[in-house]
């Protein structure tokens, strides 16, 4: 066995109904007073947090809520929130809502406690610290942010850099599946399919895959896949979002720790031009990356196939193996009825050249992919989506 090393949050907390009990939950570790609390404007005006808040009140915390993060927060939307934290006199950050909020919260804790720059911390290990004792909360199963040391800016028009270090692992990770009851079907079909990929990239990883990485990465597509279509169309399933919400913890953890790939690489350009989110981004160009990587994945993705049920004789060879397994991911998307192609969400074969640009800056992620992604391969992809 070679050697690896793996981290993850020291803490994580499932707990149904957790958000209605979140004032005793974080009483039960701090002795501080004031608490920010990190979420966007529909949560916050939705009344979805309104028990979180009311637990909170009633445990004797001074709560600022900040609720101007978006999807793909840029930079300056990061340094505002923080200089707002930092006047409240914050002792505490809790992110509670979808990725972008987490990822914002963890920003903000070290920016809050350390007096290094925003601009100092792109990149792998460049965050010195220290920071805020770090609550985060998930309210859809899809960016495992509550579980990664990972947070993603857009820095500039329509670039997005990463922000990566151990650092930026909460303390605590608190999964409340109620929190995600009633998501729309779209938004589920999205995120799920994000959680999806974080598995299978994860698994697939040219760089530090491990048995540890592995096993979280096959048994959060296990729970994602079988749980997907429940979830999406019956949106109160308690049993199908607890499982959504698990699995995309995982995938998480693995992914943390065996980080991903092309179809993210692909996916950033997608967000920072077109604003399409995240999760749909990297559905729009799942199938084709994996058709792109079979040739060097095919071992690997005929133990996926095993994961995930696909009917082949047992002595088929990785190849039928392999390429059972990327129909029936192919068969699973079409079901959820999102989009599936790029002209769907505004992109036009004149874009693509842009794009391939563009993905190629993504280098951090690009080492990570089974087999060399080039500018022109990455235009085929796109095309092969259009």
């Amino acid at each position: 066995m070679n050697a690896f090393s793996f981290n993850t949050v020291p803490s994580l907390l499932i707990d149904y109904g957790g958000a209605r009990r979140l004032g005793a939950l974080v009483r039960e570790r701090y002795r501080a007073t004031r608490l920010v609390l990190v979420t966007d404007r529909f949560l916050h005006s939705s009344g979805l947090l309104a028990p979180a808040l009311e637990s909170l009140a009633a445990h004797d915390w001074q709560v600022t809520v900040i609720d101007d993060v978006v999807a793909d927060p840029p930079d300056h939307v990061v340094l505002d929130a923080a200089a707002r934290a930092k006047a409240s006199g914050a002792e505490i950050l809790l992110g509670l809502g979808g990725g972008s909020s987490m990822d914002v919260a963890k920003l903000i804790a070290v920016l809050c406690a350390s007096n290094q720059p925003l601009t100092g911390m792109y990149g792998v290990g460049n965050v010195e610290g220290p920071r805020l004792p770090l609550v985060l909360m998930p309210t859809t199963a899809g960016t495992g942010s509550e579980v990664t040391a990972i947070s993603i800016v857009t820095t500039g028009e329509t670039t997005k850099s990463g922000v990566v270090s151990p650092i930026l692992y909460p303390d605590i990770a608190l999964l409340d599946a109620e929190l995600s009851l009633g998501l729309p079907a779209a938004a589920t079909a999205a995120t799920g399919i994000d959680a999806m990929v974080h598995a299978i990239e994860a698994y697939t990883s040219a760089r530090l895959k491990n048995p540890l990485s592995d096993m979280l990465a096959k048994e959060a597509l296990r729970l994602l896949s079988a749980n997907l279509l429940t979830a999406c169309r019956d949106g109160s399933n308690r049993a199908a979002r607890e499982a959504m919400l698990l699995g995309a913890t995982l995938a998480g953890q693995a992914f943390s720790n065996a980080p991903v790939a092309a179809v993210h690489a692909l996916a950033y350009p997608l967000g920072g031009h077109f604003h399409v989110p995240h999760g749909l981004s990297n559905a729009l160009v799942l199938m084709h990356v994996l058709r792109f990587n079979a040739p060097a994945a095919s071992s690997l993705y005929a133990e996926l196939a095993d994961t995930l049920g696909c009917a082949v004789a047992p002595d088929a060879t990785d190849a039928v193996k392999a390429e059972a397994f990327v129909r029936a991911m192919e068969t699973l998307v079409a079901e959820t009825g999102i989009p599936r192609t790029l002209r769907e969400v505004g992109v036009e074969e004149t874009h693509l050249p842009m794009l391939a640009a563009d993905a190629m800056k993504q280098q951090r992620l690009l080492i990570n992919n089974p087999r060399e992604m080039t500018e022109a391969f990455a235009l085929d992809i796109y095309r092969a989506a259009l």
